[in-house]
């Protein structure tokens, strides 16, 4: 959930401008033409993308390895100015606005895959590298990253923000993709989290306490990422449904059944609506699900025949599934451009776009429930979801000069939230927290495990510069 639009918490005071000027003049001395302090790049640095207010950094450094990243912090350190992490700019929660100035360290040329290990299904790259250029590399050696939120994301972002999407249902999310990190800490030192075996009992799991920290333990400079086969055959095709509560239904017995689907997206009648203009489909305008599956050509044929017969029972159907990529391609990408697609429903609205999770059980009642709720709101607003795990997202589109419009807003995004906490869910399934969901942290947690959270902040960061305002 994104909190009230104009008023932001900042993790700290803003620092001395006479210490700002320094650091920025160190920071040119050792990087050149590297830092940038124009209005429009910092701006550009900054939260673009929802209703949160953008706050720029001070300046914006593009370093090309660790050692430059280290140096970044030491200088950082020295004057106690905050470091913001960016990678492509894409995250939905103001992860990298800067609440008190500082400095912005840009991956755009941290861009190499360093290594690929076929043997061992694995591979090493830096931050910068986004998922579809390293599935680019990979696809002659027949393997892939399945990872995919959509966003032509940078690795670093995904891991720091343990990112989702459409594959999670079968392959996981960042957390359970990430082998390994070399990161940066608050003091200049580098920490490597674990080697390149698969399992380990050795020590606390480091790798798990960076993945999803949001750079506010230190800063990811490579990355060892599991890896996975290239399937024999995909098949994948669309349902209609009556109702979002029977295309969840449908998505609850089919996940319980065992069939192993690998992607299963839910977009309510609003969301068909905007992609069958944005993307020139004819999908029939009511409830719909995208389904893949990978396996043989006999198993994605048997999977889809099983699901067909499932979404009968719900009413749902008929189910039209194909083998053909060019297809198969057109209708994800309609799937990933459902952001623009909901631009287009009110040209010139401001976009929020939130997300929550529940426990699969709890989704048909919570996705029915929310959108009459928007309904009744009088909001514009379509939902998708990746509900095979039980994460959807609402995608709101506002006029921001309307008190009473964003006023309803705030309301129903609390109620969304406290919906799903209610179920025993989660306030963010794969957005992360950023600046948007901090007061809604200790409602999920308890005031304990915030307790050890801010303790383990003190102890890695004890100077609070690394993406302060952003969790606590």
């Amino acid at each position: 959930m994104t909190s009230a639009p104009i008023e932001l918490q900042a993790a700290r005071s803003q620092p001395d401008r006479a210490a700002v000027a320094k650091a920025i003049a160190e920071l040119e001395t050792s990087f050149g033409d590297r830092v940038v302090t124009s209005q429009a790049v910092r701006e550009h640095h900054a939260n673009t993308i929802s209703w949160i207010p953008n706050q720029p950094p001070d300046a914006v450094v593009f370093p090309q390895e660790t050692a430059d990243v280290q140096k970044v912090a030491h200088i950082c350190a020295k004057y106690r100015i905050p470091i913001i992490p960016y990678g492509a700019g894409t995250s939905l929660e103001a992860h990298i606005n800067a609440p008190a100035g500082g400095v912005s360290v840009d991956f755009r040329d941290m861009n190499k895959i360093v290594s690929v290990h076929v043997e061992d299904l694995d591979c090493v790259v830096e931050p910068g590298v986004t998922r579809k250029m390293l599935n680019e590399n990979l696809r002659d050696q027949g393997l892939f990253f399945p990872i995919d939120p959509g966003a032509d994301a940078s690795l670093g972002g995904m891991a720091a923000t343990r990112a989702s999407g459409t594959n999670a249902v079968r392959y996981g999310t960042m957390k359970d993709n990430v082998i390994a990190l070399k990161v940066v800490l608050a003091n200049g030192e580098v920490m490597t989290t674990s080697r390149r075996a698969r399992k380990s009992s050795a020590g606390y799991d480091l790798t798990r306490l960076i993945v999803g920290s949001e750079g506010t333990l230190g800063i990811i400079t490579e990355l060892t990422l599991k890896l996975h086969g290239l399937p024999e055959a995909i098949a994948g095709g669309v349902c209609p449904f009556p109702s979002v509560e029977a295309a969840c239904n449908a998505t609850i017995l089919t996940i319980q059944s065992g069939i192993p689907v690998a992607r299963i997206e839910l977009l309510d009648e609003l969301q068909v609506r905007a992609c069958n203009t944005y993307s020139k489909l004819k999908l029939p305008e009511k409830p719909v699900l995208f389904i893949e599956f990978h396996a043989s050509e006999a198993g994605v044929a048997e999977q889809s025949e099983r699901f067909g017969e499932i979404a009968t029972e719900f009413g749902g159907g008929p189910f039209e599934w194909t083998t053909k990529a060019e297809d198969r391609t057109k209708l994800w990408q309609a799937r990933h451009d459902v952001y623009w697609a909901a631009n287009a429903l009110r040209p010139g609205a401001q976009a929020l776009t939130t997300d929550v999770c529940v426990p699969i059980s709890r989704l048909a009642e919570c996705v029915t429930e929310t959108q009459r709720d928007v309904n009744e709101s009088k909001l514009i607003g379509p939902i998708v979801g990746h509900i095979g795990d039980g994460n959807f997202h609402v995608s709101l589109r506002l006029d921001m000069d309307n008190k009473r419009e964003v006023e309803a807003a705030e309301r129903f995004l609390e109620r969304l939230t406290e919906r799903a906490l209610s179920m025993e869910g989660t306030c963010t399934g794969e957005h992360g927290v950023g600046q948007g969901k901090i007061k809604y942290l200790p409602i999920e947690h308890g005031t304990e495990a915030m307790a050890v959270m801010a303790a383990i902040k003190r102890a890695m960061d004890p100077q609070g510069i690394m993406n302060p305002g952003k969790i606590f």
